[in-house]
This record gives C-alpha cells, structure tokens and sequence, in this order.
C-alpha cells in the first residue's frame, strides 16, 4: 500500500471534468486503433498534471514502464483519486481508470473489471504487455485504496 510522505490537498480530489468523460466517449466510439490511439493521447492531456512536490517514489505505482503517481481521499464513502505519469499514453489510460472509479463507492470499484473494460474498448490486443501490466498494476493500487481507512 502506498504511504505518501507528503500529500495533495483533499480540496483537490474533484469529480471529473464533462471535457474529460467527453474524450473518454470518444475513445468508446472510435473505431480504429489509430484513433483510439490519437483519442487516448488526447485524454492525457485533460488530466492536471500533479505537481512536482508530489512526485515521490513511495506515491509511484510499482509495475508501470513508465513513472505514475497514485493518490487517494475518500470522502463520504466515495472514493477519489490524482493520478500522473511521465508517458502521455499511460496518463490517457489512467484518465480511463479515473473514468470508471473516480466519485464511486468501495463496491463499484471492486466490480469494475479493467480487463473486461479494456477488451469492449478493443485496446487489450493493442498495448505492449508492459502496457498492460502497467494498467494492472494502476487498478490493483486503485483497488487497494479502498481497504484502507486512513486515507
């Protein structure tokens, strides 16, 4: 479990953007890879960058190619997350994650089935399998925030 020495301000855990649920329906409608792909690379950048003070290694989620931070505040049995990375590929699939856990309950999140949301979206056969042990590794750290009570 992720233990942040220092952490955002819970006045920054907000439910997401109509832009950003915009793009990620994109994304669903889009047929080819190409422009699931360019859809993706887009969602990425509608996610604020989290700022470099909160980059430390024991925020990093382990198992991801590239460096991506993970924090969590659960308010009113709602659980929401702030999420980064370095890659702009792997910051538009956290904006999927973010997508379908940000503002859920504990239950929600545990019957969401990344694999399953990956494979209707057509992406599993499309991302490296670093990719997608990346993106599991993101949703198990997703998963785990929940069990714990102090954040």
């Amino acid at each position: 479990m992720l233990n942040p020495s220092a952490t955002p301000s819970p006045l920054l855990f907000l439910p997401l953007s109509d832009e950003l649920i915009e793009a990620v329906n994109l994304i669903e409608q889009a047929y080819s890879w190409q422009d699931k792909y360019r859809q993706i690379m887009l969602l990425g950048k509608l996610i604020p960058p989290l700022a470099a003070e909160f980059k430390h290694a024991d925020a990093q989620v382990k198992g991801c190619e590239s460096q991506a931070w993970l924090y969590h505040h659960r308010l009113n049995g709602q659980h929401f997350y702030l999420a980064d990375s370095d890659a702009r590929i792997v910051k538009g699939l956290i904006g999927l994650l973010l997508a379908n856990c940000q503002g859920k309950t504990t239950e929600q999140i545990h019957q969401f089935d990344v694999k399953q949301y990956f494979d209707r979206l057509g992406l599993s056969g499309q991302l490296s399998p670093s990719r997608t042990n990346g993106l599991t590794a993101l949703a198990q750290a997703i998963v785990a925030y929940t069990h714990d009570v102090s954040t």
